[in-house]
């Protein structure tokens, strides 16, 4: 019928975090789509205690796997077992991250070709109130004597999977939703898929090569490998142009996604990769500016980055949305008391509420002269042209579970990152500040920021004159 190999998967957990539980307990059965060949089943020690919840659920307790091995010790049996096998369980996902998650502890990468068989049973099954597998062992009636317990949660798994293989192309409706997952087919000649599996899956930038060692393009993502494989998964002629051109790939791993948007903005300046030069310019940037028009008033106004500015224009910042440069521009004419006619906000004329209401001296109506005007309009250039108004420092997740990324924004701007051990962070924030080494300034990088924080949330608290933002 088939001459794939499954090796089906459970797993029992302290919790439902990869970065954070641990497993207790595994069973793994190979079935070749006629019967089970071979099968595994052990309690692990996950060295640390086991909340009472998950024991209620499971059975499982501190006493039952104090004496377990670790999963070190039973980390070759599983290479063995799912080796040359697709790895199977209802909610890969969950069971796959898992089992990735231990063997990166371990310094090893874990890479299979998956499978799911709650996606397998909606598309063999459809129809059913719920595909949660107590819901699919209730409606086949299958026999199953320990709920969430490994073995016997695996043992449903095969029941399942090979009620959906017997049905009339269920091993082709397998096999698509398994080449959906890996579509191996689309890699480069000269990049082997050894390679692109053994990507980590974290944030991170990545770097595309010629075959002359030329670096041809720069991308980022919090989940490098998955991004690489979707470069190559296009079914037209621009991919397979893209996939001509590329000889090998390298990666720097970041920690966060908003460091790798900083980096991968860096390296594109740095390295000016040929086919990252037509993605570089953002879409519909706005910019603040500054003239001094005919009657000697010094004016600000804001536009669209693109659009043509005279010789006697001076551009003072960029701004990801028109929002956030009206935003400046009405905070500024607040605070020094500028003519919001004279700064962009609307049109100037006679009918001026801003005058009415005493928050603008008249300048819009000439009934302020320039030069007293003028002084308090220098002013606000300043804090134009810097995109924040504080001094912050963020603190990311590092490239590991011992270090943070920090980001520095200073005087108006960002400065740079760089990572230190989070023992660091008990040490004074100028420390901190002092460790990063500046990058040259371009507007992007506070577009990035800017953006970045707008729509994320963070845990604040003040050090002083400096604001520290933990994301």
């Amino acid at each position: 019928m088939t001459s794939s190999l499954y090796a089906v998967v459970d797993i029992e957990t302290t919790g439902g975090m990869p970065k954070r539980d641990r497993i207790t307990e595994i069973a793994i059965v190979l079935y070749n789509g006629r019967q089970i060949i071979d099968r595994f089943e052990s309690l692990l020690n996950p060295e640390r205690t086991i909340p009472w919840e998950i024991t209620r659920i499971t059975g499982i307790t501190d006493d039952m796997v104090k004496d377990a091995p670790k999963f070190y010790e039973i980390a070759r049996k599983i290479v063995e077992l799912t080796s040359d096998a697709i790895f199977v369980a209802h909610n890969v996902r969950f069971d796959y991250q898992f089992i990735r998650e231990e063997f990166a502890s371990l310094g090893y990468s874990f890479h299979r070709p998956q499978l799911c068989t709650v996606v397998l049973s909606r598309k063999s099954f459809p129809g059913l109130r719920s595909y949660s597998l107590g819901n699919l062992i209730e409606h086949f009636g299958i026999e199953v004597e320990n709920r969430h317990r490994a073995m016997d949660d695996v043992l449903a798994t095969v029941n399942i999977l090979d009620r959906a293989l017997q049905q009339e192309s269920g091993v082709v409706r397998a096999r698509q939703l398994v080449a959906a997952g890996i579509r191996q087919s689309k890699t480069p000649v000269e990049l082997s898929m050894d390679k692109i599996r053994q990507l980590p899956d974290d944030p991170g930038v990545y770097y595309f090569y010629n075959i002359y060692g030329h670096v041809i393009y720069v991308g980022k993502s919090v989940h490098i490998r998955k991004r690489v494989l979707q470069h190559f998964s296009g079914q037209d002629g621009k991919t397979d142009k893209f996939m001509a051109r590329v000889a090998d790939i390298s990666f720097t791993l970041t920690g966060s996604e908003l460091i790798a948007m900083l980096l991968e903005s860096a390296e594109i300046k740095a390295l000016q990769p040929e086919i990252n030069k037509a993605q570089r310019s953002r879409e519909n940037p706005y910019c603040i500016y500054s003239y001094t028009d005919d009657e000697g008033y010094i004016r600000y106004d804001w536009t669209k980055s693109g659009a043509k500015l005279g010789d006697s224009v001076r551009v003072l910042n960029q701004f990801s949305s028109k929002a956030s440069a009206r935003s400046k521009l009405l905070y500024i004419s607040e605070q020094l008391t500028l003519c919001p006619g004279l700064c962009g906000i609307h049109e100037p004329g006679s009918g001026c509420f801003y005058y009415q209401t005493g928050s603008c001296l008249g300048a819009c109506q000439k009934l302020e002269p320039p030069s007293s005007y003028n002084e308090r309009a220098a002013q606000a250039m300043e804090s134009l042209r810097r995109t924040f108004d504080e001094n912050i420092v963020l603190v990311t997740q590092g490239r590991s579970d011992s270090e943070a990324g920090i980001i520095v924004i200073w005087e108006g701007h960002y400065k740079g990152f760089t990572f230190v051990d989070k023992s660091s962070l008990n040490s004074p924030v100028t420390n901190l500040i002092q460790s990063v080494e500046q990058v040259p300034f371009h507007p992007e990088y506070n577009l990035i920021l800017r953006s970045w924080l707008e729509n994320h949330p963070v845990q604040e608290e003040f050090l002083g004159q400096i604001r520290l933002l933990r994301i």
